[in-house]
């Protein structure tokens, strides 16, 4: 499968699945949103949809096949990274679906492309209500800190080496795919100072999860409420994807559709595939 090389040293995979107008997934996961995670999902877009469209998928950088710089996290330079397998992959406009982290890029990418996007499907969006907060999302991080602090640099890439995918196992952080996979950079981070590399962790945290960031993380409140693009919202139930965040959404923007909070259950699984379907072949350009 392809992969396309950015101008700071990522690398970046992706996938391209059936024929039709395009459609980019952007895989549930946080740091560890990749291809792999849509397999765990209720129903796999990648294999419900690729009949009815061109299923485009891609690894986010720091995740399964796309290895980038020890840098803090930045929603700029993914959505760049977005808009590249776009270009690589022939598809001047598509629909986007989004699970989990995967609706927060998805509403940056509106905001940075709106008239490269034609619909999206926001499933299990992350934010912040009432039943949660930043801790929430930075508890992840908290693992990784503390192993680096209590047991030094050696430690980070033994967890790193012995459990690739942070979100699985925080203590080798979210460089830990590229920690295993390539001796030249696990090299490169054994050689950190502890409190260098713990200041870049916390600075990777609060780019991914900024607590400034309002509800939505990527886009503000004001922003949701004249989103362009039709959306269709798959609320989730959980502390990471709070039912009030999806509720949210579709009161506030203009476009929205909001499907029940059960639409996950197995006895609505197909039914949710076809709502899915129905929603991006309404809004698909003649």
């Amino acid at each position: 499968m392809p992969t396309i090389s950015r101008p700071d040293g990522a690398v970046i995979y992706y996938e391209v699945h059936g024929s039709g107008f395009p459609l980019l997934l952007i895989a549930p996961g946080g740091v560890s949103s990749q291809v792999e995670f849509w397999v765990r999902m209720p129903f796999n877009p990648i294999t419900e949809l690729a009949n009815d469209f061109t299923v485009i998928a891609m690894d986010q950088r720091h995740a399964g096949r796309s290895p980038a710089p020890a840098k803090a996290w930045s929603y700029a330079d993914a959505a760049a990274d977005q808009l590249a397998v776009l270009d690589a992959a022939g598809a001047e406009r598509a629909h986007l679906m989004g699970g989990c982290i995967g609706c927060a890029h998805l509403w940056n990418l509106v905001k940075t492309a709106p008239g490269r996007i034609a619909a999206a499907v926001s499933q299990n969006p992350v934010g912040l209500d009432e039943t949660n907060s930043p801790g929430t999302f930075y508890a992840m991080f908290n693992e990784t800190v503390r192993v680096a602090r209590a047991e030094g640099m050696a430690a980070v890439v033994k967890a790193a080496v012995e459990q690739t995918m942070f979100v699985l196992a925080n203590a080798g952080g979210p460089f830990s795919q590229r920690i295993h996979d390539e001796p030249a950079f696990r090299e490169q981070i054994a050689g950190m100072t502890v409190e260098g590399y713990v200041a870049l962790i916390i600075r990777f945290r609060d780019g991914m999860w900024p607590a400034d960031g309002g509800p939505y993380f990527t886009v503000s409140e004001e922003w949701m409420r004249q989103c362009p693009a039709p959306q269709l919202v798959l609320p989730g139930s959980d502390p990471f994807h709070p039912t009030g965040i999806g509720r949210k959404i579709c009161r506030e923007a203009p476009r929205a559709r909001c499907l029940d909070v059960d639409w996950k259950e197995p006895a609505k699984a197909q039914q949710t595939v076809e709502t899915v379907r129905a929603f991006l072949k309404e809004h698909t350009p003649a």
